[in-house]
């Protein structure tokens, strides 16, 4: 039986951070890498990405969680909750119970479940709040991925990510490198083999303190004052979007576009 694969959740998925106009909404990203590298493993796999940028968790569970069940796929990774982390007033055991739920049900269609952790950003000590809401979250995916029986890329233990070049400049979302080493560590976890090519990064670069605190200041003005107000008024990034591959399609007759690939309708 041919791999189906199914990918929903928010940013993380989509592959913002990882942009390239050739393929729809213009991002790539850690989950068609992953497909690609399936396909070469077998050509007849299929491949659904549902993730939307900006997406909170009841948006991921209403409209993306039915829809991968119905396609019976025979793979779903799942990451969300993390913009629900961001928000201004939140109650993470509410969160956690629904993001279980989800996993639940996921399991239930008896395809293989793949989870994430988040990753250990530390921002900026004045965001520490939000660094314990991540910690939270982390230790009730690793509890559910035992429950569930669901295979676990715990992302907050890969150290390559301290690197800054792994990071867009917002800090919250990866790079193409990000993507890149994510794909790499997916299909670890698969057990599939991968011709993806990882690139040395190289040392970390050294700042004096004035830099750093001008990068601090830059980020505050450039990316954490505007997303607070998005959260505030509720005009989440990407409103018009829709989803990247809404329908499978077989990665293994190309992805760069939407004419280019075979839909099976």
């Amino acid at each position: 039986m041919a791999e189906r694969f199914v990918a929903i959740g928010d940013s993380f998925t989509e592959g913002v951070g990882d942009w390239d106009d050739r393929y729809p909404n213009g991002v790539r990203g850690w989950a068609d890498r992953v497909a690609r590298q399936l396909a070469k493993n077998d050509p007849d796999t299929e491949y659904v990405n549902l993730a939307l940028r900006s997406r909170v968790l009841d948006d991921v569970i209403e409209h993306q969680v039915d829809a991968a069940s119905a396609l019976e796929p025979t793979l779903v990774s799942f990451f969300a909750g993390g913009n629900d982390i961001l928000q201004i007033r939140i109650d993470m055991d509410d969160v956690l119970a629904r993001y279980e739920k989800a996993v639940a049900q996921l399991s239930s269609t008896g395809a293989r479940v793949l989870l994430f952790t988040s990753y250990d950003l530390r921002l900026s000590p004045l965001l520490e709040p939000l660094r314990m809401r991540n910690n939270q979250f982390n230790r009730r995916v690793r509890e559910v991925a035992l429950a569930y029986d669901a295979l676990l890329v715990d992302h907050w233990a890969m150290r390559e990510y301290i690197h800054p070049r792994m990071w867009e400049p917002d800090r919250l979302h990866m790079s193409r490198h990000g993507h890149r080493y994510l794909a790499a560590a997916v299909l670890r976890t698969l057990q599939v083999d991968s011709t993806i090519t990882l690139r040395d990064l190289g040392s970390i670069p050294s700042r004096t303190l004035r830099e750093a605190v001008s990068d601090e200041i830059d980020w505050w003005q450039g990316w954490v004052r505007p997303m607070l107000g998005r959260r505030w008024r509720n005009t989440p990034i990407g409103a018009g979007l829709t989803p990247k591959w809404p329908v499978p399609m077989r990665p293994a007759l190309g992805m760069k576009s939407p004419q280019n690939s075979q839909l099976l309708l």
